[in-house]
């Protein structure tokens, strides 16, 4: 797994906290032994700070971490439907297919795996939004494919886009280059 730069963290915070409500994802984390405390949070920003440093950046394993994992599955999982997962898993495997020994990119696939890196994004795009589905990936991802997907613009989804799970190639995704 990548380790997460400290706004990437911010971001899967962020998230999670309009997904929930800040107070109710607190709430949450207290329920699941991620935090001791009830105190009150006033911005989710001062959360990620606290929870970055007990999880290291979701580097410890230590019940805060599970928790923001779960939490994080279970946002994704509630968006994808079951075609939409299986078409992401079998581009999962054409990315896995181009990385060799120590999960490093072979030289000769670089071309192949950034197209598929990119249909991955855009198919996630389209379900859970390019923010999601970029912090998502990078939770998911080995270093090189991490460092290799924050080089890329984030994918734009187009209000037309097919769902995750259509054939391949169907979804209609252009390039942000404001990111």
């Amino acid at each position: 797994m990548a380790h997460l730069k400290v706004e990437e963290f911010n971001k899967i915070i962020e998230c999670l906290a309009a997904d929930h409500g800040l107070q109710r994802l607190r709430d949450k984390l207290v329920r699941l032994n991620a935090l001791v405390t009830r105190r009150r949070a006033g911005k989710a920003s001062a959360l990620a700070s606290q929870l970055y440093t007990l999880t290291g950046g979701l580097r410890r394993d230590v019940p805060a971490t599970v928790a923001i994992h779960t939490l994080w599955a279970e946002q994704i999982g509630e968006r994808l439907d079951e075609d939409g997962e299986k078409a992401l898993e079998a581009i999962a495997e054409k990315i896995n297919a181009c990385l060799g020994e120590h999960d490093r990119i072979v030289e000769e696939r670089s071309g192949e795996i950034a197209g598929h890196i990119r249909d991955y994004e855009a198919r996630l795009a389209v379900a859970i939004g390019a923010d999601r589905a970029r912090i998502d990936m990078i939770l998911k991802a080995v270093p090189d494919v991490a460092s290799r997907l924050r080089e890329m613009p984030l994918v734009a989804v187009e209000p037309d886009a097919v769902a995750v799970g259509e054939q391949e190639g169907d979804a209609e995704v252009s390039e942000d280059t404001t990111a």
